[in-house]
């Protein structure tokens, strides 16, 4: 009788057992690790935005503060108060809320007078739960807060300090 060489149906069933044992933990963690990965980037932005505010008062001190994402972005050569150049094309996109790493970013204010002397920028997760958590929210003070339910944050945010609406300094 011949020999026969390869693998067992058993010895299959055992190695594809494994690897999904494996998967089943690798991929709850890989999860985990991208939706703090999102949450940074959307920390980041904030502070992008922050730097961006301070920089676009001091340039154009007759407009003040900015009033949305556009006119901190790029587009006109050379930059003006309208396109001023100060974030990138993701961040600073046309139409808001601008969508960057998961998270939905939008810059208010509650100001309609110029100069405008504040701001509120919100940053949401796209996805609850799977792009992000939490909420994140930064204003004239330059304090980055969070909300820990991110479904409860609002775009549309336009509190001068983000404490009215249950945010929490980031620490």
């Amino acid at each position: 009788m011949k020999k026969q060489k390869g693998f067992s149906l058993i010895e299959l069933l055992i190695v594809v057992a494994i690897i999904l044992i494996i998967a089943a933990i690798a991929i709850p963690n890989l999860l985990r690790s991208r939706i703090a990965a999102n949450e940074s980037s959307a920390v980041g932005s904030l502070r992008s935005v922050n730097t961006a505010e301070v920089t676009y008062s001091s340039t154009f001190p007759t407009q003040g503060f900015a009033n949305d994402l556009k006119q901190l972005g790029p587009g006109k050569t050379p930059p003006d108060s309208t396109a001023a150049g100060l974030i990138d094309s993701v961040l600073g996109c046309p139409g808001q809320p601008c969508t960057k790493s998961g998270y939905q970013v939008q810059l208010n204010s509650t100001s309609n007078a110029t100069p405008r002397t504040d701001y509120s920028a919100v940053a949401k997760p796209a996805t609850q739960n799977q792009s992000g958590t939490r909420g994140f929210c930064t204003s004239v003070d330059g304090v980055i807060r969070f909300m820990a339910d991110g479904t409860n944050t609002n775009l549309a945010d336009t509190s001068t300090t983000c404490q009215g609406a249950g945010y929490t300094p980031l620490q």
